[in-house]
């Protein structure tokens, strides 16, 4: 029997298919982020919650950093710039900004703001990657921008509400989808050098000493309620959040990331507000309007299309060299 090499067209259409659907898959656990996030801005600052849940994960990243250190040690300059953007940028101060922005405006014009973070991987991948996109790529970008508008505002317009997109909650909202798109194309540069699990792991070990410099020159206390049960409560939701939407949700994020373009990739990290709705639905009791619905189901369309674009790609690719040679 024949053995598909490695190297094989069937082989690499499926790594390619498969690294997108991790990064799907990745930025889908972000939108459970809420069910732990909320509860805990009642007792913790904004800084304060991003610190202790990195902290949390690098005492799982540091053994990982040890394990792999000979990644390190091929590290060049522009490699370590990318890994201070990612964890300081990406990691730390696009999440306190984002917690902030909730925290100073309404959740919907803080939610498509944050949607912009495509525009910005985009851009930036052309620019230092040297990508290029695939076949109708705008029209399956525009398709999945209104199936995000539509499960933010359904078919309204939110002109009623202009005064919460022009003051600081809009620009601190804004501000962290730039740093989370860079991160996607920083990401992409990092994983040409080094293990996904090495990547992640810096994300979060890195990122510490800026966290821990914000939270000191913020000056706030730290408090934790009285009761028994709520002290339980708070310690349950910041080991959830620390390791479903934090490690588990960047390691898969991570690993597709190594297989498929960041300009490709941005546009599977929609899922993020499909399963934002999700959550709010099931967990909140809030429901899905037929707009919302028909928002899904656009998304769905533009990231199926995209992932047999990634396929043709992947295939051709293949066909390219073959061709030559025969």
């Amino acid at each position: 029997m024949e053995k598909t090499s490695a190297a094989s067209p069937v082989y690499r259409k499926e790594r390619s298919n498969t690294g997108f659907w991790l990064v799907v898959l990745g930025a889908a656990l972000w939108g459970v982020d809420p069910l732990f996030r909320i509860i805990l801005l009642n007792t913790m600052t904004s800084t304060q919650i991003v610190l202790v849940e990195h902290i949390i994960v690098s005492l799982i990243a540091i053994p990982v950093l040890w394990k792999f250190r000979a990644d390190l040690k091929n590290l060049r300059a522009r490699h370590w710039i990318a890994v201070i953007f990612i964890s300081w940028g990406g990691s730390a101060l696009a999440t306190v900004l984002f917690t902030m922005a909730l925290t100073h405006n309404d959740p919907n014009t803080v939610l498509l703001l944050q949607k912009m973070q495509p525009l910005f991987a985009i851009v930036l991948a052309k620019l230092l990657l040297k990508e290029t996109l695939p076949r109708r790529f705008g029209g399956l970008f525009f398709i999945a921008l209104l199936g995000t508008y539509l499960l933010t505002f359904g078919f309204t317009l939110p002109l009623g509400n202009w005064d919460n997109w022009i003051h600081a909650g809009s620009l601190l909202s804004l501000g962290a989808a730039a740093l989370w798109g860079g991160s996607t194309v920083m990401g992409r540069l990092m994983l040409g050098q080094a293990r996904y699990e090495t990547v992640t792991s810096l994300r979060f070990v890195v990122a510490l000493p800026l966290l821990i410099f914000m939270t000191w020159n913020e000056g706030a206390a730290w408090t934790l309620p009285s009761g028994t049960g709520e002290q339980a409560a708070v310690i349950l939701n910041i080991l959830g959040q620390a390791l479903l939407p934090g490690l588990l949700s960047l390691l898969l994020y991570y690993k597709g990331l190594s297989s498929t373009k960041a300009s490709v990739a941005t546009l599977a990290e929609l899922s993020f507000p499909m399963a934002g709705v999700l959550v709010n639905w099931i967990a909140f009791r809030t429901l899905i309007t037929w707009e919302q619905l028909l928002g899904f189901i656009l998304i769905w369309v533009a990231l199926f299309a995209i992932s047999k674009q990634q396929e043709r790609s992947s295939t051709a690719a293949d066909a390219a060299p073959k061709l030559r040679t025969e």
